[in-house]
This record gives C-alpha cells, sequence and structure tokens, in this order.
C-alpha cells in the first residue's frame, strides 16, 4: 500500500514497515494529512492481526523537521473565529486541537503493538516526539543523524509528550538542559542518554529495528508497567531539592524571563512528573495552548520559522532569471574577512581562488581555512578526508589574471575608497564583462563605489558580518544601477553557502549597522549620563541582548568607530555626531590607547586565560556616577530596544528596507536583537505602533532626538497599522498605503 505521504510493506514476519516520503517536499513534516493518515495506519494495523509490530522510518536522507508550525496559524485563526462567534469555547477548541498530536502518539504507545523508530537522519522537534512513544528506538551511525526538541527556539516547547517522556527517560537535569536550550544530540549521546536503544549501521537500521520486534520488544512503554521508578529520583526527594531550585535560577540566568516557553518546560517536567503520565501529557497541552497565544511564540514563529524558510528559499530572487551555476569564484583581498569568504566557499564545495598583493599574503589568508579544518577535525565535526577536500578547492595568486573565468569576484579589501577604486580598475580589467563583481563593505555606498566601475549594472554589494565562517546573515546592497541579474547572482552564491540574505537599498552603514551603532550610541549616552557601566552592560542582557554594547564595541573594536565618528563628520558635517560620543571615544583611544579585544584593553580588561574578562575600572571614573539604586532599570532596557527598532523604522521609511521580514531577519541574525521579540518591527507591532510611539515620546522628552519616531510611525500609530499589515510582504504591491 502507498500514498503521496506512507508506503506500508507487511513482511513474511508480519512486521509492518512504514516508509515516510512525502512527495514534492525534501524534508518530511507533520501536516494535518499526515496525522490524519498515520492515525489511520494505526487502525489498520491495531485491526490486522496479521501484523504483529510496526517499523517507521523515512524514505528521505532526513527522518523529519517535525511538525509543520504553519498548523499552528491555522489553530489560532480558527480560535479567532471561534472567539468571534462562541467565546466560551474557544479556548476548549484551541486545548483540543493542541492535544491531536499528542494524543496521537500516546494512541501508537498503547496500541498493544510494538512500533520501532528506525532513525536514519535528521530528527526534530514532533518527529523525534513520535520515536520517543514507539517502544523502541534504533538511529544510524552517521554524522548526518541529529535528534533534538528544537521547538524553544521559535518560542514554543515540546508539546507532543516530549516534557513527559524525556525526564521519565533520562534525569531531570539532562532532559531539562536539553528541551530548554533545544540541544541536538548525536547518536552516541542519545544513547547514553536512554533516548533510544541501538546505534547501528546505516545499511542494517530497518534490520535492526525488525530484530528487536522479532526479540520480543514489549508493547508497554516503561511508565505504563506497575512500579517504575523515575531515572533520576522523585521530584519531592534528596535529588529534587538539589535540582530544582537550581533550575529555575539557571533559567532565569540565561532567559532572563524573557522566554515563556523555556519557563514552561519547566513547569510541565515538575508538575508532570507528580503524576500519573495521561495527566502529564494534559498538563503539557494546557501549557502548550497557553505559549501558542503569547507574543513571542507567534512573533517568533513567524520570523525564526516562516520568514526564515521564505527569505531562504529565494523570496526575494527576481524572476525569469536563470540559476547560477558556480564553477569558480573569486575573493580579492586575503585578510580575516576575505579568508572567511574563501572558507566558507570552499566548504560549500565550490573552487576559489584568493588573491591578495603577493603570495605570502594569500597563502596567510589560506591558513585561517586550515586553521578552521584542524578544529573542526579536532572537534569531530569533518574528517581529515573531506578537510583535504575543501582546502584543495582554495587556491592561492597574486594575479588578477587568475579572475578571467570567475563567475563572480568578491573583493574584500581595506575599507578605503581610494583602495576600492583601484582594485576595482585593474579586476575590471580582467574579467568577463558579464561577471558580477560584489564589494564586501560594512558601511561605504555601494553606489559611490559603482562609479569607479565600467559596468555598475553588474556591481553589488555583499555585506559579509564576522566571523563569517559562523555568522548566518549576508547583507545584500542594491547600487542604483543594479541589475536584476547581479542581485540573482548574489543571491545564489549566498544560497550555494547556506547563509541567509538580506537585499537593502544603497545608504550609508545599510540596514544592519545603522541599528548596531545606534545600540552602542546609546550606550556611550549612559555613560556621559553616569549610569553605572556594569549596569549598562547588564540592563542589555536583561532586555535580550546576547551582549552587552561596550563589549559588542571592544569586539568591533572601538579604534574602528573613532573612524566611523569622523568619517560622519567629515562626509555629514559636525551634526552628524554627538560630541559627546566622540570626545569618549577619542579619550578611549588617544588618551588611553583602549582599542578593545584586539589590544587586550578597551571597555573591558582581557587578562591572560584562564582568567575571565572584566568591565576597565578606569570606566566609572570618566564621568559622575548616579546612585544604582535611582536608575530605572526597566528604562534602559527599554531604551536599547526602542532606539534600535526606531533605527529600523527609519529605514523602512526610507525606501532601505523593502520587506518586514527582512529587517527583523536581519537585527535577529545580524546582532542578536532581542530574538524573543521576532525582531525590530515585530517588537513595534507586537507593542502596537500607539503604544510604542507614546512610549518614545517620554523617552525623547527625558533622553533626547535619538528617540523621536519619524513621520511613518506616527501616521501608523494615528491608523492604528503594523509594520506587517502596511507593508504586506505576501502582497505584490508593497508600498504603504
Amino acid at each position: 500500500m502507498s500514498n503521496e505521504i506512507y508506503t506500508v510493506d507487511v513482511d513474511n514476519d508480519g512486521i509492518a514497515l512504514v516508509t515516510w516520503d512525502m512527495a514534492g517536499r525534501s524534508m518530511n513534516v507533520f501536516t494535518q494529512e499526515a496525522l490524519e493518515q498515520l492515525d489511520g495506519l494505526v487502525d489498520r494495523f491495531v485491526a490486522d492481526d496479521a501484523v504483529k509490530g510496526v517499523v517507521f522510518t523515512s524514505g528521505k536522507s532526513s527522518f523529519s523537521g517535525g511538525a509543520d508550525l504553519t498548523m499552528m496559524k491555522t489553530m489560532l485563526a480558527s480560535m479567532a473565529e471561534e472567539k468571534r462567534n462562541n467565546p466560551g469555547k474557544a479556548q476548549q477548541m484551541l486545548f483540543d486541537q493542541v492535544g491531536r498530536m499528542s494524543q496521537l502518539f500516546r494512541k501508537i504507545e498503547t496500541c498493544g503493538k510494538p512500533w520501532v523508530s528506525a532513525i536514519n537522519g535528521v530528527c526534530m522537534g514532533g518527529a523525534f516526539e513520535l520515536s520517543l512513544a514507539c517502544h523502541g528506538r534504533v538511529a544510524a551511525d552517521s554524522p548526518s543523524v541529529k535528534m533534538a526538541l528544537p521547538e524553544v527556539k521559535v518560542g514554543i516547547f515540546p508539546g507532543a509528550g516530549g516534557t513527559q517522556r524525556v525526564p521519565r527517560l533520562t534525569n531531570a537535569q539532562d532532559a531539562l538542559q536539553m528541551m530548554t536550550t533545544g540541544q541536538s544530540l548525536t547518536p552516541a549521546r542519545a544513547k547514553a542518554m536512554g533516548l533510544i536503544h541501538e546505534v547501528v549501521e546505516p545499511k542494517k537500521l530497518v534490520a535492526a529495528a525488525k530484530a528487536m520486534i522479532k526479540n520480543g520488544l514489549s508493547p508497554v512503554a516503561p511508565w505504563d508497567v506497575k512500579g517504575f521508578k523515575l531515572p533520576g529520583g522523585q521530584i519531592w526527594s534528596a535529588q529534587g531539592a538539589q535540582l530544582w531550585p537550581a533550575a529555575s535560577a539557571i533559567l532565569r540566568r540565561e532567559t532572563q524571563n524573557n522566554y515563556p516557553a523555556a519557563k514552561a518546560i519547566l513547569q510541565s517536567v515538575f508538575e508532570g512528573l507528580q503524576v500519573p503520565f495521561d495527566t502529564g501529557l494534559r498538563i503539557e497541552q494546557r501549557y502548550f495552548s497557553h505559549i501558542m497565544q503569547t507574543n513571542e511564540a507567534q512573533s517568533m514563529i513567524r520570523s525564526l520559522f516562516v520568514s526564515l524558510q521564505e527569505i531562504n528559499k529565494g523570496a526575494r530572487r527576481p524572476d525569469g532569471i536563470k540559476p547560477t551555476k558556480f564553477r569558480k569564484i573569486g575573493v580579492v583581498g586575503a585578510g580575516f574577512m576575505g579568508a572567511g569568504i574563501a572558507y566558507v566557499t570552499a566548504k560549500a564545495g565550490i573552487p576559489v581562488v584568493l588573491i591578495d598583493r603577493d603570495l605570502e599574503a594569500a597563502a596567510k589568508g589560506k591558513a585561517h581555512s586550515e586553521e578552521l579544518v584542524k578544529k573542526g577535525i579536532q572537534k569531530g565535526k569533518t574528517t581529515k578526508e573531506d578537510g583535504d577536500k575543501l582546502l584543495s578547492l582554495i587556491t592561492t595568486s597574486a594575479d588578477h589574471a587568475d579572475l578571467a573565468d570567475a563567475d563572480l569576484v568578491i573583493e574584500a579589501v581595506f575599507e578605503d575608497r581610494d583602495v576600492k577604486k583601484a582594485v576595482t580598475e585593474s579586476i575590471e580589467a580582467q574579467i568577463r564583462p558579464t561577471t558580477v563583481y560584489a564589494s564586501n563593505t560594512s558601511t561605504l555606498p555601494i553606489t559611490g563605489l559603482a562609479k569607479n566601475s565600467k559596468r555598475p549594472k553588474n556591481f553589488i554589494g555583499i555585506h559579509f558580518f564576522s566571523p563569517v565562517d559562523k555568522m548566518l546573515l549576508v547583507e545584500i546592497i542594491l547600487g542604483r544601477k543594479t541589475s536584476d541579474k547581479a542581485l540573482a547572482v548574489a543571491l545564489d552564491y549566498v544560497a550555494a553557502i547556506k547563509k541567509t540574505p538580506i537585499v537593502v537599498n544603497d545608504t550609508r552603514g545599510f540596514f544592519v549597522n545603522r541599528c548596531v551603532l545606534r545600540y552602542m550610541n546609546e550606550s556611550y549616552n549612559m555613560l556621559a549620563e553616569g549610569v553605572p557601566p556594569a549596569m549598562i552592560e547588564n540592563a542589555a542582557k536583561m532586555a535580550g541582548m546576547p551582549v552587552g554594547p561596550l563589549s559588542l564595541n571592544d569586539e568591533v573594536a572601538i579604534d574602528l568607530s573613532l573612524k566611523i565618528l569622523r568619517a560622519a563628520v567629515a562626509d555629514l558635517g559636525e551634526k552628524a555626531v554627538d560630541p559627546r560620543h566622540l570626545a569618549l571615544v577619542e579619550r578611549m583611544v588617544e588618551k588611553e590607547g583602549r582599542l578593545g579585544r584586539k589590544n587586550g584593553k578597551g571597555f573591558y580588561d582581557y587578562p591572560a586565560k584562564p582568567a575571565k574578562k572584566h568591565l576597565w575600572p578606569g570606566l566609572k571614573t570618566l564621568y559622575p556616577q548616579l546612585d544604582p539604586a535611582k536608575v530605572d532599570v526597566k528604562e534602559l532596557q527599554n531604551r536599547y530596544l526602542a532606539v534600535i527598532a526606531l533605527e529600523a523604522a527609519r529605514t523602512v521609511e526610507e525606501g532601505i528596507v523593502t520587506d518586514p521580514r527582512e529587517a527583523d531577519l536581519g537585527t535577529i541574525l545580524g546582532f542578536g536583537f532581542a530574538p524573543y521579540t521576532g525582531g525590530a518591527l515585530s517588537y513595534i507591532d507586537s507593542m502596537g505602533a500607539k503604544a510604542f510611539v507614546a512610549m518614545c515620546k517620554v523617552l525623547a522628552r527625558k533622553y533626547g532626538s535619538q528617540f523621536r519616531a519619524p513621520k511613518l510611525l506616527l501616521d501608523m500609530a494615528e491608523k492604528d497599522e503594523t509594520f506587517y499589515g502596511r507593508f504586506n510582504p505576501y502582497r505584490d504591491d508593497k508600498a504603504a498605503a
């Protein structure tokens, strides 16, 4: 029997092999139809005496990505409709819908016949929860096999039995760590935790799963057996007394209470382990129903799941242009950025020529890749064979003539207009007239750089973030004359190296850096006001930022901040810069010699390891200090989020960003803007433009014009509009009303 989702083959031993292989999808996911068909299969197997057991596996290279989260959007829409027609039953309806997957998995678990999950690849979320409901679990011994319950990363949590089964299979501490961080497990780690039973050679996977059934696998879950004991001890025990107070404190430290789903995991486990299993499932169902309705869940699902998938699949790619097949990429400039670009290109399997002023400098750039490969082998993330293959794809050179057959050239030389001009002219003399030329620049406007080109339609900006091998975002900048073909080639390249692109129009600092600079500038304001430095950093982390602005400035380099400020004065005049900011940064660089992490001293001191970095004590002597008890910490948090969100709104008003999805993803992936908000524009949308503008008016009166709302926001507040409504990315005409 087969259909577009499952194929069933019953062998002579009465073991049904169910192969999950959804037509037209690169990865299996649980849709409403997939769940309904699986439910029907369970009924069929239970009714058929000839079927003695079931092996469930995937027909794709991966097992499954879990549930299709767009189902949740449908559930919430149904609930909203029910609220209008029958308010009293709306919550119950959502509760029942949320429980369907969990009930189906429990039905499998209690059907009376043994099920074994044969995990052949990535197994995430709901798919791993299905596996946990099976009586046996076998995983292929392969680096491509990863298991996880990563739902917390998109604002929800394992709601199909995960919070109840995992802590009944392994100790509660490991269970909490796994679910509250969304960490991936290798087969060996999953087996060590007791979450799977066997790890076998990939070719023997199905045979091993069938053998478990033939060898008398019990069709009863451990927690359904009388006398079952929790592997980590009872909640109210000596072990529990050690674990739970600490777990709550650690969660508070790591999340700052910004992620309701993470807290719900603790609550579901803590309460669920004290009651019978089926009651625990209902507790989980109750919390999941609540979490689904939070702003955090809806914003994170939209940005970090739906929008991320859409953008990565080419939502901004121009229509009618053939996909680019890259046979060779040229990277000019073998410094830290150029070397990183060469590495990610070779990692994608694309030959790359890395060019610098001489072979020695180019070889130094390739050495960066050699070091990354070495670390990857040491950590077990790659093999020596794969590492050697990657390095063989990187050719070093000092001759621009080696770019003659390149499909794309990426210039990553020093951030200086004259240097870039000379390089552009030299390269264009060697490359084909149709070759796209991309400049990796963080601040210099692309339209100005394109004036050095004889073919400005082929000129585009590709802004990578440091370190290139780790940062997921790439900012693509359109010059005034950049063609659709150049944009398509740039997007094809970013897709090839498996990064997420956002497309922005040209301006000084583009999009991400404009927002980042506002974040760092606000910390300068706070320093000048006398806010204690530790409060400046801690308030940022409490607001949801991954690192404080002073620490971030150290990483960027304070002398670079000085160059940016002076360039702004030179190009735009003295009023373009707050004199307090210039005075602070000049003192840090020129008087104190504090350049940031790179010279071991900036806003922080960086002592030799194993000592940890700490704030420079001299910081608090630069300005008279306020009494910490009189500083409103919540207001500090609001200032950070608001000043960034306002800058994002200005870029929309100016037409720099035209798609709200890209603004949200750019702020989160570019510098970690409070992910629980869904991004800078979602932060405004969740609060409501009217409430946001009102908050900003108060901040502007107290702290300055950086909090003055642009006309666009004032208009949106008056009309009660949202960014995703006014600039609907799914509407052909995205122009503002």
